[in-house]
């Protein structure tokens, strides 16, 4: 028998087959994180967002997220409307292992769903039924669920706003709403860099990307103290700086190139006394440690390149 609860913010350890309301439905800017177990026989397991929870006619499903373990493995995802099922869309990459831990995080964004497994990026999938429809959770097939978690009003998919960010290359100082962030963006933080200072980037990779750069550099000479460059055709993060006309040496290790063509993306540079340490969408991604030592006059963000720019934010 299907266990149908009131889905509140965190549920642990429900029984599978699961099926549960999500109270409120969804909105843009929330996530659903599930924390579970793949067991060593499992062949396949589902988590769909549906519309209703009838069975007879069967319920639409918004998002059928798939995962199946034969041969090498794939994730199928999929819509179903009037209980017939549209185009798949499979992704080969399969972080799911049998007999090990899993953290599905699904982030809710205006236009799809983004989905990271293990802290990774996985997959993008468009919306095809929209959001205010689902109001239901199914989880079914061979998997344990420990917790089930929803994030509401996370920092993701918030308003843009420009709080706390001055723009200095608007042309007569009008801005119209939602294009305050064009891409080459030049913006004056609202104080220079210090220890414990930090810069927020929300944004969005354009769907055939070569590079984009993030540069922190000063007002009143062309150093560059920080200088991100993420190259997403070889998957390769540069950094370096720009001192007395020249470039350093490119630093380039990073465990996982954490951007992918299309996504959704919030880059955190925190400054401290000796290093700059950098999140992308809330995993720590690398550390750069200060060339530039005159902090202090370090007060221009500029950013360029493929994407597409919604937030920006210093504090």
């Amino acid at each position: 028998m299907m266990s149908l609860d009131g889905l509140q913010k965190n549920i642990s350890n429900p029984v599978i087959p699961y099926v549960g309301t999500i109270l409120g439905g969804i909105v843009p800017g929330e996530l659903i994180v599930i924390h579970g177990n793949v067991p060593d026989d499992a062949d396949r397991f589902q988590v769909d967002l549906q519309c209703g929870s009838s069975i007879k006619p069967r319920a639409d499903v918004a998002f059928h997220f798939n995962p199946r373990f034969k041969w090498s493995g794939c994730i199928v995802c999929n819509t179903l409307e009037r209980e017939k099922w549209g185009w798949e869309e499979i992704t080969y990459d399969m972080p799911f292992e049998k007999g090990k831990p899993f953290e599905i995080v699904i982030m809710i964004l205006k236009d799809k769903f983004q989905v990271s497994v293990n802290k990774k990026h996985l997959l993008l999938y468009n919306h095809r039924i929209s959001l205010e429809r689902i109001d239901t959770l199914g989880i079914y097939g061979k998997v344990q669920i420990k917790s089930i978690e929803f994030v509401s009003n996370s920092v993701q998919g918030a308003q843009p706003s420009s709080v706390g960010v001055t723009k200095i290359n608007t042309e007569n100082g009008e801005i119209p709403d939602g294009l305050q962030f064009g891409v080459p963006y030049v913006g004056k933080l609202v104080s220079a860099l210090h220890p414990g200072c930090t810069v927020a980037i929300k944004g969005e990779v354009n769907k055939n990307p070569k590079s984009f750069t993030i540069n922190l550099k000063s007002s009143d000479s062309k150093d560059i103290a920080l200088h991100l460059n993420p190259r997403l055709k070889n998957k390769v993060f540069v950094r370096n700086s720009y001192l007395h006309d020249s470039w350093g040496e490119e630093e380039k290790e990073v465990t996982n190139f954490p951007f992918s063509p299309g996504m959704y993306f919030e880059l955190i540079i925190f400054c401290d006394a000796h290093q700059f340490k950098v999140a992308v969408n809330g995993v720590h991604t690398l550390e750069y440690k200060h060339r530039f030592k005159q902090l202090e006059k370090i007060n221009i963000l500029e950013v360029t390149g493929d994407v597409q720019l919604l937030d920006v934010r210093s504090w």
